[in-house]
């Protein structure tokens, strides 16, 4: 190999026909979900976040996708991180789900609200001891001067709730993005993929293919 210009791949794995698709995206999403959880991908769940600042500058991070139904798919995360200030900000993100594995990726644009207290709770409270000690310990994309600050943070949280239930800090939540647009992209031979969008127009969802 000379050049990153010859790094590719042929995708041959399988097809995605627009009679093999469903009518709903989200009875879609779920069936390459169960495709991918049968695969054993590590880290199945991991996906792009994609927003965009006040001055219109895009930024993208992997988060974890923490729930799913029709209102939405569902993350956790600092409220006071870049990426919930982008949010609260604009609340147009995009995400992207890459199975390689299976030659799949899943894009989805939507709107991104906050989840409920109740639904942040029960998920916090889900968390390891340790995960929850880290939500408090951490002043997520605040300059630090040192790894040490984190570890000191994490000691004095420990014994701040020793013996106590470890609540969930109210900088700390869940976002539920509600999806207007899905795109299910299945890799193809000689860059030939399929592509099959979903748009929501009102309360329907209209279908239709894409060139790759």
């Amino acid at each position: 190999m000379n050049s990153i210009a010859d790094i590719r791949k042929d995708y041959k794995l399988r097809s995605f026909l627009e009679a093999e698709a469903a009518s709903n995206p989200f009875l879609q999403f779920t069936e390459w979900w169960n495709d991918a959880l049968a695969s054993n991908i590590d880290e199945v769940n991991a996906m792009t976040l994609a927003t965009v600042n006040a001055a219109g500058k895009p930024s993208a991070r992997i988060v974890l996708l923490k729930g799913m139904s029709e209102k939405g798919y569902e993350f956790y995360t600092n409220y006071e991180s870049h990426k919930a200030k982008e949010m609260a900000g604009n609340s147009n993100v995009a995400l992207v789900f890459f199975w390689k594995e299976l030659e799949r990726q899943i894009r989805i644009e939507g709107i991104v609200n906050k989840a409920s207290e109740d639904v942040s709770d029960i998920y916090f409270n889900s968390r390891p001891a340790e995960s929850r000690i880290g939500a408090w310990s951490s002043p997520q994309s605040k300059i630090i001067t040192s790894r040490e600050i984190l570890e000191d943070n994490v000691i004095a949280n420990k014994k701040r709730f020793e013996g106590k239930e470890i609540a969930r800090p109210s900088f700390w939540g869940g976002y539920i993005v509600e999806p207007v647009l899905f795109e299910f992209w299945q890799g193809r031979s000689s860059r030939l993929h399929d592509r099959i969008e979903y748009i929501k127009n009102e309360n329907e969802w209209i279908k239709r293919r894409l060139a790759p």
